[in-house]
């Protein structure tokens, strides 16, 4: 299999460390979307949205969408597991992972922020203000759904890493890059540290990618 995506990506991201808790290497193509790879023609016959991540599958098949890339793996590969099982469970999962998802995520994307910044002609510190205030309300609401499971240890649910942390470390990463204050979250603070800490998983990180010199 090979992926492309683009280092600071939180979808790619979010990949990358679905692939590493499984112990699973692919090809890494870089897409860098600040100079418009995204955009050329040959990537678009891969993925008509322009969008990445794709996984192209060994008998070519271009998967896109973090999260049916991320269920595929789960599927055709699933142990060690990223979803727990019953299905009571499982939707407590897919809960938590979704809040990042469709709550945080989508207001600070990338196309978003570059709207914000061109059409709207917002000033930089505006921006990061509106950063802010989504991924911090975000985040306190993730935090008080921690607080619910007893058996989560350092994790996120079910005492290891799973999905849900395959969509956390990458908001955490981007909360980051915007200064937002995460002292009032120490339970996502720990299971980041928890997930880093395991094996493959920091070289998933975007510092880590290779075209991280594109920065």
């Amino acid at each position: 299999m090979k992926m492309y995506g683009y280092w600071r990506s939180g979808t790619s991201f979010r990949v990358r460390v679905a692939l590493a808790l499984k112990g699973l290497r692919v090809e890494t193509i870089p897409i860098n979307l600040l100079e418009g790879a995204h955009r050329k023609l040959d990537y678009l016959a891969i993925n008509p949205s322009g969008a990445v991540p794709t996984l192209v599958l060994d008998d070519g098949s271009p998967l896109a969408q973090s999260p049916a890339i991320i269920e595929y793996l789960e599927e055709r590969f699933p142990e060690p597991p990223l979803m727990p099982a019953g299905a009571k469970a499982r939707a407590r999962v897919r809960h938590l992972a979704g809040s990042i998802a469709m709550d945080i995520h989508p207001l600070q994307n990338l196309r978003v922020l570059k709207y914000l910044k061109r059409e709207l002609e917002q000033p930089q510190d505006t921006i990061n203000e509106w950063v802010g205030r989504w991924i911090s309300d975000g985040f306190a609401a993730l935090e008080a759904e921690l607080g619910r499971d007893d058996a989560r240890g350092d994790f996120c649910f079910g005492g290891k890493a799973g999905v849900v942390e395959c969509y956390l470390l990458p908001q955490l990463y981007t909360a980051r890059r915007f200064d937002v204050d995460l002292t009032p979250y120490p339970g996502l603070l720990a299971a980041e540290a928890a997930t880093l800490a395991l094996p493959g998983v920091e070289g998933a990180t975007p510092d880590a990618q290779p075209d991280a010199a594109s920065k």
